[in-house]
């Protein structure tokens, strides 16, 4: 069979469920077929007919350093000759440990987990474990894992396939979670455990937070004795060497993180206080488990990528992804369409819309500018360019600390002729 990402699709439909193992992979919301990558390397990624495409995805956040760094390829090779999972204490987890609780204020100690989606659910069990109360609150169009309790309302994956939840979950797996709109504080009362939150929702494609709405939040859940939990599996050690906590000055009780502290590998972590996590068994009555937890290839990758990015790496980033989208807006305005591309340090999102309006506040904001139509031509006119952002209208662009100057201008103009494109449809 002829190497082709045809061929390949049809092998994976064989045997995969639609092809994928995510559905954010799929093309569903923008047609075709998707390419299969072979390798990756900096700021690029090789399919399997050879073609090379710049790369906007990065593992949905988790490349911060770019494809296979030559440091982190490095420290796995030494890594996995003394052996890939031991189901016991290994020196990586507590260096990594060590890193992330040095990095972030008020962060004390972590549990590792093999996702962000068991990072999230476990920090959930925690919250309403050490409480004793069972309510969520958390914000329409974030997008917290695929866990039964969360997915309810959720961003990504969920709005590109124009689902408002899932088939399987039942009633009563989301009779606890009570949904807000995002950047408006809800009135809690005394049932409610914890309260959800990604501190710039960046699954709705990005809705940045509105001044003072972290802050408000954090003081509304003083009031009543709920715990704030911020899902920073995006944000995580991204935003800034603190995270969210550094970059909006609101700490909160209880963090999730993924991503970027696995260097490209599966992880996740949970953390908070040392009084509030003593209640993990087998200290205390909330069960949490896994086999894979700490696994030692991912704690040595990512602890290896948090020693290499420093605070200066994220202000120069963040300057050239303001720089990038300002000239990626003006691109797609030369073309007769509109573009918002909203950051929050070096996040970025792109809408496209046929009129100038506001930046989207929430997910029915979002909503309306993600299903216009206009991403998917202009999404395969930038593949067709040799450009890959994510196959679909709800992610973000994820600029890689691999991507050059020169890169984001050519990513520039290849907007420019897309947009011409998207612009006829």
């Amino acid at each position: 069979m002829s190497e082709t990402n045809a061929s390949w699709f049809e092998r994976a439909k064989a045997v995969i469920p639609g092809g994928v193992d995510s559905p954010v992979r799929s093309f569903r919301s923008v047609g075709g077929t998707p390419y299969t990558v072979r390798s990756g390397k900096g700021a690029y990624v090789t399919d399997v007919e050879g073609a090379a495409y710049l790369d906007f995805v990065q593992s949905y956040g988790a490349s911060l350093l770019g494809h296979a760094h030559p440091a982190v390829v490095a420290t796995l090779r030494e890594a996995v000759t003394l052996g890939t999972t031991f189901g016991a204490p290994t020196p990586g987890e507590v260096l990594l440990a060590e890193a992330m609780t040095s990095r972030v204020a008020g962060l004390e100690q972590v549990r590792f987990v093999s996702s962000g989606t068991e990072a999230v659910m476990s920090a959930v069990r925690l919250a309403r474990g050490a409480t004793g109360r069972d309510k969520i609150v958390k914000f329409d169009g974030c997008y917290h894992g695929h866990s039964d309790a969360l997915l309810v309302a959720g961003g990504s994956g969920v709005a590109q396939l124009g689902l408002p939840g899932s088939a399987g979950v039942t009633a009563g797996a989301v009779a606890d979670t009570i949904v807000a709109p995002y950047n408006e504080v809800p009135t809690l009362d005394e049932r409610v455990a914890a309260v959800l939150v990604e501190p710039v929702a960046a699954n709705m494609n990005l809705v940045a937070p509105a001044p003072g709405f972290l802050a408000a939040l954090r003081e509304e859940c003083d009031r009543v004795g709920a715990l704030l939990i911020f899902d920073e599996v995006i944000t995580g050690f991204r935003l800034s060497l603190g995270g969210a906590e550094e970059f909006f000055a609101v700490t909160p009780d209880v963090w999730c993180f993924g991503k970027v502290i696995g260097g490209g590998l599966p992880v996740g972590a949970f953390g908070a206080s040392r009084g509030l996590l003593s209640a993990l068994a087998p200290e205390g009555p909330v069960y949490q488990a896994g086999t894979l937890s700490g696994n030692p290839l991912a704690t040595a990758a990512g602890a290896a990528v948090l020693e290499l990015v420093s605070g200066e790496d994220l202000t120069d980033l963040t300057g050239r992804v303001e720089r990038f989208a300002t000239g990626l807006a003006d691109a797609v305005a030369s073309a007769g369409l509109f573009a918002l591309t909203p950051n929050a340090g070096p996040l970025m999102g792109l809408y496209l819309s046929r009129e100038q309006v506001p930046a989207p506040t929430n997910f029915a904001e979002a909503r309306e500018l993600c299903d216009n139509g206009l991403y998917g031509p202009f999404f395969h006119a930038m593949l067709r360019q040799g450009v890959a952002l994510a196959p679909g209208a709800y992610e973000i662009l994820f600029t890689s600390l691999a991507h050059s100057d020169e890169d984001l201008d050519r990513t520039i103009a290849c907007a420019g002729e897309a947009a011409q494109i998207a612009a006829k449809t």
